[in-house]
């Protein structure tokens, strides 16, 4: 289609018109104005008005093919156009040459927009480069270049006013690198703007950038126990402050060569993480935590000491021996213990010398039942005292026992209450007790309601594994008011008792006293040498009858 015009054009262009003479003729060029994308080719078709024309064609130092030509027309192909040139197109007419010019203009649109944070993870309050670059672009004079962040224009670039040969297409600003910046996106759009060379507007954008702010201005602490038990599990902790984003603070903990699986919390500005230890092997070692967030991370170390301290042994002889049995209770430490600990075992009456086993001979009571003891070992790691203790129970097993204070054998009941038998028997293994009445057995459990049927002797018997033990209980049910009439009665009696006493004591103190106020002095003395004469006298009685 395009040909067709060419050639459309070249015709009309050569149609003679009246007065047309050869010395007045006109020389042409198409495309008047010519845009060539770079490493493009262009048709140029030359022509002329001269009805006969004579030597003609184009002048030009690009690659150029006739294609095609006419009597007064002519086509050319060229190829390869890498630069803007003037094209020459020339026709002579009786002896008389003529030339017209066409201005050629290569362009390259920004197919590629490169952007650069420099660095992509700014410390807080620093300087941060935002750098875009086109390259390969032409006409260099045509271009813009637009630094957005998010949908805000920071900066914009125009290369018409520069020196095309010294520039590049490129643009570069520093920012200041603040916390609500955190995770902003930069772009960059390219624009490429044609239509003074009669061509469009080409735009390109770079790939988003993320921008990273931190703040990374302290070292890490770590806490833990100096002392560490071998074989048992202790919680340890890294913690940074003044972190920014805490959330994405990352923590590796090691002790020695052992990497520990921590926790990572945060809140805040401030980091930590959590991590359980069981150290496997004995002596000094090293937990340490490697703390990162983007391009920085810190390590911080502690040392601590790895100690095996087991719990000290505790040994019965027999753990339910019978009572009034020889039992031997020994408390010695691990074999796993380094240095030997200190011993002592509750209950013994001497404590052994360092490293020594404390012991303890035992005749067991029915009282000894439930006696807790305890083994105790002590011992000193790296200047601090160290405590642990095994416990255990004695259990002495004993023959059932039915006494008295829990198992009254006279038991008053009132009529119509509800009234349970009061009877606990005692025993190692714990007794089973019934109790029968009238050849029935009675429940112990169920509360009754007392009668005068209740009234007689009950039969009680407690056994266990290591024997039994039985004893009559003699029930007397009494009705209520014989109740409250008795006990008024003993009210009485004991009152009248008291006070019957009361001013006896008083009459026979008070004369006493008063007589003894008046005797005399020599009177005194009279009494007193009674007194001794018959103390004697009774001395030598009794030295007779041999008291």
């Amino acid at each position: 289609m395009e040909m067709l015009l060419f050639r459309v054009w070249a015709l009309l262009a050569l149609i003679p018109f009246p007065g047309v003479t050869e010395e007045i003729f006109e020389v042409s060029v198409w495309p008047d104005q010519a845009l060539v994308k770079l490493g493009q080719s262009l048709m140029v078709n030359c022509s002329t008005t001269c009805p006969d024309p004579g030597p003609s064609g184009i002048e030009t130092f690009l690659k150029k093919t006739q294609v095609d030509k006419g009597p007064q027309w002519k086509e050319f192909l060229l190829e390869d156009v890498t630069e803007n040139s003037v094209l020459q197109c020339f026709f002579s007419c009786a002896g008389i040459q003529k030339d017209t010019s066409l201005g050629i203009t290569v362009y390259q649109p920004p197919e590629q927009v490169i952007l650069e944070l420099q660095p992509s993870w700014v410390a807080m309050g620093e300087a941060l480069t935002v750098k875009c670059h086109v390259p390969r672009v032409v006409p260099l004079e045509n271009l813009s270049l637009t630094l957005l962040q998010g949908n805000q224009e920071l900066h914009r670039k125009n290369f018409m006013s520069l020196a095309v040969a010294s520039q590049r297409a490129e643009v570069t600003i520093n920012v200041k690198a603040q916390r609500e910046d955190d995770r902003c996106n930069f772009s960059c759009r390219a624009e490429l703007d044609l239509s003074s060379h009669g061509g469009g507007l080409f735009h390109s954008s770079s790939a988003i950038k993320v921008l990273r702010i931190f703040e990374f201005s302290q070292s890490p602490q770590i806490w833990v126990s100096p002392l560490l038990e071998i074989g048992m599990a202790e919680t340890v902790s890294c913690e940074l402050s003044r972190v920014f984003p805490a959330r994405e603070v990352m923590f590796h903990m090691f002790l020695g060569d052992q990497e520990l699986s921590p926790f990572v919390s945060w809140k805040g500005d401030t980091a930590w993480a959590n991590a359980t230890v069981r150290a496997m092997e004995t002596g000094d070692q090293e937990l340490s935590c490697l703390v990162s967030l983007g391009p920085m991370e810190q390590k911080t170390r502690e040392p601590v000491h790895v100690y095996s301290f087991p719990p000290p042994i505790l040994e019965m002889e027999e753990l339910y021996p019978l009572a009034g049995r020889d039992i031997n209770v020994t408390c010695s430490g691990h074999v796993l213990t380094s240095p030997s600990p200190t011993l002592r075992l509750k209950g013994a009456p001497d404590a052994p010398a360092p490293g020594e086993t404390a012991w303890l001979l035992l005749t067991t009571r029915e009282e000894d039942n439930g006696r807790n003891f305890s083994c105790e070992a002590s011992l000193e790691v790296q200047g601090q005292r160290l405590i642990k203790t095994t416990a255990m129970q004695l259990h002495v097993l004993y023959k059932p026992r039915l006494e008295e204070s829990d198992c009254p054998g006279n038991q008053t009941w009132v009529k119509g209450t509800e009234q349970m038998l009061t009877c606990k028997p005692k025993g190692n293994p714990t007794p089973t007790l019934v109790c029968t009445w009238n050849g029935v057995i009675f429940n112990l459990d169920v509360p009754q309601k007392a009668t005068q049927n209740h009234t007689g002797t009950y039969c009680c018997t407690a056994t266990n594994q290591l024997g039994s033990v039985s004893k009559d209980i003699a029930v007397l049910v009494q009705g209520l008011d014989e109740g409250i009439s008795s006990t008024i009665f003993i009210i009485i009696i004991v009152a009248l008792g008291v006070g019957v006493g009361t001013i006896a004591l008083y009459l026979n103190y008070k004369p006493c006293k008063i007589e003894r106020r008046k005797l005399p002095y020599r009177q005194k003395e009279k009494n007193n040498e009674e007194e001794s004469q018959f103390a004697v006298q009774r001395g030598e009685k009794c030295n007779a009858h041999n008291c």
